[in-house]
This record gives C-alpha cells, sequence and structure tokens, in this order.
C-alpha cells in the first residue's frame, strides 16, 4: 500500500511538457521539494479557477475544508468545529450574487471562552452584578431597615405579560398556514383557466397575514397599554415573522414556478417550513446542516444567562439611570445639562449594548439552534475588533445582516443593473433604521427620532468616511469611542423623554403634541 506523501514522477504530456503523476505503488522515495512547490502552485491555481467560476459561492466550504484537514479527526466526532481562521479576521462585502451558504461551526463567543484569559473577563461582569445586588441590598438596609431585594422594575417592564403571550399566538399561526397556503396555490397546474383565480386568492392569503402582523400587535399594545418588556416580545417577533415568511416566499415562488413550467409545481415541504419558522436564521433554505445530539445541559446554561443578563439590566437601569433621569425634568432644559447627562449615560448605555449582544445573540440564538440542532452558529463576528462602522454594521448582527444583503441590498442592485451600489447601500441604511426606529417607538410608547437619526444620518456618513482601508488600534479605538457617545445619546434622549411625557402629560392628544418631544419644554 503507498504511504501517504509518496513522491511525485514526471512524464511527457501534450506538447513535450512534463505533468507531475504519482509514482507507482511501492514507491516510499520521500518528495522532493520541487515537486511540493510545483503542485501547490498547481493546486492553487485550481483553486483560484475554481472560485471565479463560482463566483465567490464556495468560498466559505473551501475555507472550511481546509480548517479541517489540519484535525486529523472527523467531523463527526466533535458537538461543533471551530470556526475557519477566515471568519475571526475583518470580513469583506460579498460579490454580487452570492447566495449564504451554511456549515456547521460554532459561536465565536463559545470559542473564545475555552481560553482562560477570555474567561477571566466574563468572571469580571458577573462580579460586578454580585456587586450591584450587594449595594442595592446595603442601601435599602440602610434606607428601610431591611435585606428585601426587590423587583419592582421587572415586574412593571413584564406587565401584562400573559396577554403578549396570547396575542403572539394569532401571529404566529397566520405566519404558518397563509405563507405555505399562498405558496400551494400558485404551484397549482398554470395550463388550466383557474390558475389565475388560484394565484388571486394566494394573494388575498397573503395580504390577510400582513395585515394581521401589522395592526394586531400595534391594536394590542395601544388599547391594552402593554408595558415596555412586553411590547418588547411583541415588536420583535412581528418583525422576526414578517421577515421569515419574506424569506420563505423569495426563495421558494421562484423555485417553484420554475419546476412547474406549464404543470404543476412542487412546493417545499410543510415540515421545512415549519423548521425554518423557528431554527435562528432569517434566510429560508428547505436543509440546513445539522448536529448529531442535543446538550441540554448547553441549553440550560444560555437560558439562564440569558435571564441574568435581564436582572443585570434592570440593576443599570436602577442603580445608574433611574436616579440620574427620573428628576431631569424639573429643571428647566439646557445644553449644559444634557452634555451632562449625555456623558453620565455612556457607561449605562455601554453596558445595555453589550448585554444585549450577549443575551439575545449569543445565549439566545444559540439555546434554541442547540434545541434544533442547528448547525451554523455564527449569529455574529468579531464585531469588536472593527476598525471601520461598515465592518461593525456587517459583523454586529450577521443574522440581520445576511437578510439585509440578500433580500434589500442584491435584489435592490439587480433592479438598479448592478451598478448604482451606493443607492443600494443607502438603501439598506433606510430600511435598517426604518424598523430600529419603529421598534423603538413601539417600545417605548412614543415617537422620538433619535434611532433614525443615529442610524441613518450619523451612522450612514460614518460607514462611508471610515472605510475597511482605514485599520490599526487607533482606528478601533476611534470606533468604540463614537460607539460609547452614541450609546450615551440614546440612553440620555430616551430616558429623558421617558419622563418627560410622565411629568407633563397632554391636556389634550393631538398629533404635534403626540411626535413633538416633550423634554424640550417639560419644567415642573
Amino acid at each position: 500500500m503507498e504511504p501517504r506523501g509518496a513522491c511525485l514522477r514526471k512524464r511527457e504530456g501534450p506538447g513535450g511538457k512534463q505533468e507531475q503523476q504519482p509514482s507507482g505503488e511501492g514507491n516510499t522515495e520521500l518528495p522532493r521539494a520541487p515537486d511540493l512547490v510545483q503542485w501547490t502552485r498547481h493546486m492553487e491555481a485550481v483553486k483560484t479557477q475554481l472560485l471565479e467560476q463560482a463566483k465567490g459561492q464556495l468560498a466559505e466550504l473551501l475555507d472550511q475544508a481546509m480548517w479541517e484537514s489540519i484535525h486529523s479527526y472527523p467531523l463527526q466526532d466533535r458537538p461543533l468545529p471551530s470556526t475557519p481562521p477566515a471568519s475571526l479576521s475583518k470580513t469583506r462585502e460579498p460579490s454580487l450574487g452570492k447566495r449564504k451558504v451554511f456549515i456547521i461551526r460554532k459561536s465565536l463567543l463559545d470559542e473564545l471562552m475555552e481560553v482562560q484569559h477570555f474567561r477571566t473577563i466574563y468572571h469580571m461582569f458577573i462580579a460586578s452584578l454580585c456587586v450591584f445586588i450587594i449595594s442595592t441590598l446595603a442601601i435599602d438596609f440602610i434606607d428601610k431597615g431591611r435585606l428585601v431585594l426587590e423587583f419592582d422594575l421587572l415586574i412593571f417592564s413584564f406587565g401584562q405579560l400573559p396577554l403578549a403571550l396570547v396575542t403572539w399566538v394569532p401571529m404566529f399561526l397566520s405566519t404558518l398556514l397563509a405563507p405555505y397556503q399562498a405558496l400551494r396555490l400558485l404551484a397549482r397546474p398554470r395550463a388550466r383557466g383557474a390558475w389565475s383565480l388560484w394565484a388571486a386568492l394566494g394573494c388575498a392569503l397573503l395580504a390577510a397575514h400582513a395585515a394581521v402582523l401589522g395592526v394586531l400587535p400595534v391594536h394590542v399594545a395601544l388599547e391594552h397599554q402593554l408595558q415596555p418588556a412586553s411590547r418588547c416580545i411583541l415588536v420583535f417577533e412581528q418583525v422576526r415573522l414578517l421577515m421569515k415568511s419574506y424569506s420563505f416566499l423569495r426563495e421558494a415562488v421562484p423555485a417553484t414556478l420554475r419546476a412547474g413550467g406549464g404543470g404543476e409545481g412542487v412546493a417545499p415541504s410543510f415540515s421545512s417550513y415549519l423548521y425554518f419558522l423557528f431554527c435562528p436564521t432569517l434566510i429560508y433554505r428547505e436543509t440546513y446542516p445539522r448536529t448529531s445530539n442535543v446538550r441540554w445541559n448547553y441549553v440550560a446554561k444560555n437560558f439562564a444567562q440569558a435571564l441574568g443578563c435581564v436582572l443585570y439590566a434592570c440593576f443599570i437601569l436602577g442603580r445608574l439611570c433611574i436616579p440620574a433621569f427620573a428628576n431631569m425634568s424639573r429643571e428647566p432644559f439646557s445644553t449644559r445639562a444634557l452634555v451632562l447627562s449625555v456623558l453620565h449615560a455612556t457607561l449605562p448605555g455601554i453596558f445595555m449594548l453589550l448585554l444585549i449582544f450577549f443575551a439575545f445573540l449569543h445565549c439566545w440564538l444559540n439555546a434554541f439552534a442547540e434545541m434544533l440542532r442547528f448547525g451554523d452558529r455564527m449569529f455574529y463576528r468579531d464585531w469588536w475588533n472593527s476598525t471601520s462602522f461598515s465592518n461593525y454594521y456587517r459583523t454586529w448582527n450577521v443574522v440581520v445582516h445576511d437578510w439585509l444583503y440578500s433580500y434589500v441590498y442584491q435584489d435592490g442592485l439587480w433592479l438598479l443593473g448592478g451598478r448604482a451600489r451606493g443607492a443600494a447601500m443607502l438603501g439598506v441604511f433606510l430600511v435598517s433604521a426604518v424598523v430600529h426606529e419603529y421598534i423603538f417607538c413601539f417600545v417605548l410608547g412614543f415617537f422620538y427620532p433619535v434611532m433614525l437619526m443615529l442610524f441613518l444620518v450619523i451612522g450612514g456618513l460614518l460607514n462611508f468616511a471610515m472605510s475597511d482601508r482605514h485599520t490599526g488600534p487607533a482606528w478601533n479605538v476611534l470606533m468604540w469611542t463614537l460607539l460609547f457617545l452614541g450609546q450615551g445619546i440614546q440612553v440620555s434622549l430616551y430616558c429623558q423623554e421617558w419622563y418627560a411625557r410622565r411629568h407633563c402629560p397632554l391636556p389634550q392628544a393631538t398629533f404635534w403634541g403626540l411626535v413633538t418631544p416633550r423634554s424640550w419644554s417639560c419644567y415642573t
């Protein structure tokens, strides 16, 4: 049997050129250095040619294959493979026409947690939570003479939670039934004259589905005055289900119509659509890479960490934000007070940003991925190493970025003829900014376009000003500084407006009164 690494021999090819061929069996000579160099160059040329023909679609798979070839043990022997080194570096914008490729890989923080030095940073955050709890108990004992840890803010935020969960049921059922049934109607034979009627009925189902998702949660939130956390559940599910149903139709309808031709098309299986509604991705595929088993201790750990982040956020708001902003409306509005409040809110703002990232993008999504054996855990990349806001936007939330890139940027670029990349990118910023502002408006119960201005105007300018060509520690420090200030502005302005609308209620509800910031004129 020929040993691994057998030498290569040359033979005369067409045109008198020499080609390298594997030596026959029994040859146990070690390979020569020039042969290895030529073979390596040949393989690199083949790889480059394949990548050009596929337009970048197989880049991640090839990188994963090379990463796996370094390790001697097979893929199925591990729960999840490590992320290829290429994914740890700054991501470049994918080429036009690239489709999302799902492969089995870990989340980046799961890999970093295996390093003791990084795990110590995680322990420091736990220690700071313990300090918040101890300080709260000490202050309550000194002021009230009792050692009782109260959760008034948590109870207030999740007020009327059962009503929000009941409202979710028809939202989910409409998403489960309407898009799939509409697709089945479109898959009926087109040779018959009744196909137009079936298509019209399918469009009516989709319109009813959009009306249920668009109107029902807004009506319930306004009619029953739901509290912020309960509203947050409804609006996140509203946006998620709309994005999921759009992706399903966008991916399945063209394939179904092409497969049908003049006859009956083949709709995807209902089980694949049901799985897609729960798996942590917004890009529909009929199949995804799956892991071999479920680690229930990993699921419980992530849910416990997500709950800990919610408690952490309540302590930050209760200890750092409420005492500072509850009485600001009792003083006249001034530039000095505004600047001081923004600087005061930078620390709790960045804490809230990190908690939202860790609780949702890491813990929550990984818990559902593990329960569903969903293999691709790249929900984010190394956004903390970004030296530009363009890279930060691509790596902060990969799940949403993939949807925006596939269905807003690529489709917009196709509609514009493939040349107006700036206009397509501006469309991505506009859609993302409007949706973010809608979420804030829904959760807080008032319109104050802070997020819209920061995301669309400031963020858009920084996206084009700080390009990926800027590298080095100084640019990373600049990115973090601007991120700190942006979070401080959001927390400060939204907290001021929240208390101003409670201290200075409108005597009569008018349109301009609802959309005009109350914190600019409230003084009690």
